[in-house]
């Protein structure tokens, strides 16, 4: 990588909601953007030309499983393979996912703290891939969601000592299981599983360590308690209702809504492999989730981008699934490109380093051919992607000038 790069003449979307704007100049300087300069006014370096393509700040997933290969029953072989195969696969996802043009994830749990390593590894330059948030392990209820990839505890004491579990090594945002869900035998998206004083507990202790909490909460009951509890994003929020609307967008609390994981299961079903108990629940659900996106999107509570990657045929990679769902749920193209750019930093609490293409922001970008706000589509003709300064996917041929 030149000391200087100049990335000219693209249309830029620089991820704030502002219109595109054409023919721009984006300056790097080793990984973080120094600049953004009319064309005609490229300072001296290496040059690539980006003529009609759309630039754009790297994508963000907001919710990932690194561990999860997104097989018709993923969870056989996150349980049946050893631990050095399962870091294998871990690192080949998030190759993946950095050459779709998303370069940031955030792991909502893991296997034995492997996501950690894969995020050491690509953070030494080891491996190619993305900036990696981890959980480690998500907290649950015994018996509860997630049990088998999860660390169960009972009552706010043990929740506590399970928080300061995943903060002994090193996570970056602790995860929760507050209510059923599909993967899990036994458990419904319905029901409630922890407790508001356990919610509270894990939010408290998370807190006082500087860390966010994500919460996996389909049902309403157990979304009230996140929410009541002061939690920061919600995942999937499959039955929400109108009180529950208006609190969020009051508090700020993003929604994560993962619309494309139930549809998966349940497009797929049995006849794909899947398990008949996550096929049920799946079909059970995906109209219910889809309504409750709307409802949030008309009511503008803050959205980020989450795809729940690796969970039955919804693969590691592009965000394009996700993304088109959510416009096909009413939420218009631009507010799309926001929910994977600066409104999922915002989420993850870096709304000052990713998600922007603007003067000390990460140099973290992507460039596609095509429109991606006529064509959401286009997200998937990736031409560059630079990644922590360093091009990680670059089909622009001879393009310097």
């Amino acid at each position: 990588m030149p000391d200087r790069l100049i990335l000219s003449g693209a249309t830029l979307i620089d991820g704030t909601g502002a219109p595109p704007v054409p023919g721009r100049a984006v300056v790097v300087e080793r990984d973080r953007v120094v600049d953004v300069v009319g064309a005609s006014r490229t300072p001296a370096g290496d040059v690539l030309r980006l003529d009609g393509l759309t630039l754009l700040p790297g994508l963000v997933n907001c919710h990932v499983h690194l561990c999860l290969g997104a097989e018709a029953d993923p969870v056989r072989p996150l349980v049946d393979d050893p631990a050095g195969l399962t870091a294998l696969k871990m690192a080949a996802r998030a190759r993946q996912s950095v050459e779709a043009g998303v370069t940031t994830v955030r792991d909502l749990g893991g296997k034995d703290y492997l996501e950690l390593a894969v995020k050491r590894a690509i953070a030494e330059r080891l491996i190619p891939g993305p900036r990696v948030l981890a959980a480690g392990r998500g907290i649950c209820m015994t018996g509860g969601h997630g049990w088998w990839f999860g660390r169960e505890a009972d009552g706010p004491d043990d929740v506590r000592k399970a928080v300061r579990e995943q903060l002994k090594m090193g996570v970056d945002v602790i995860k929760i299981f507050a209510t059923g869900g599909v993967m899990t035998p036994g458990v419904e998206p319905g029901s409630s599983q922890l407790t508001e004083a356990e919610i509270r507990a894990a939010i408290e202790e998370a807190g006082k360590a500087g860390r966010r909490v994500a919460a996996h909460a389909q049902a309403t009951a157990g979304i009230r308690c996140c929410v009541e509890a002061g939690i920061t994003t919600i995942e999937h929020g499959v039955f929400l209702d109108a009180d529950l609307v208006a609190r969020m967008k009051r508090d700020g609390v993003f929604l994560v809504p993962t619309l494309v994981a139930s549809r998966a299961i349940a497009e797929g079903g049995e006849a794909a492999g899947i398990p008949a108990f996550m096929a049920r629940k799946a079909r059970g659900i995906v109209e219910t989730h889809g309504r409750s996106f709307e409802m949030a999107a008309r009511a503008g509570v803050p959205i980020a981008a989450g795809s729940d990657a690796g969970t039955p045929l919804n693969p590691h990679g592009s965000l394009v699934p996700e993304l088109a769902l959510m416009i096909r749920h009413g939420l218009p193209p631009m507010e799309a490109l926001r929910a994977a750019t600066s409104q999922a930093a915002a989420a993850l609490g870096l709304e000052r380093e990713i998600g922007r293409v603007a003067p000390g922001f990460a140099a973290d970008l992507l460039a596609v051919e095509g429109d991606p706000l006529a064509d959401i589509g286009a997200l998937s003709r990736v031409r560059l992607v630079i990644a922590h300064g360093e091009p990680v996917v670059n089909r622009l041929g001879a393009t310097a000038a």
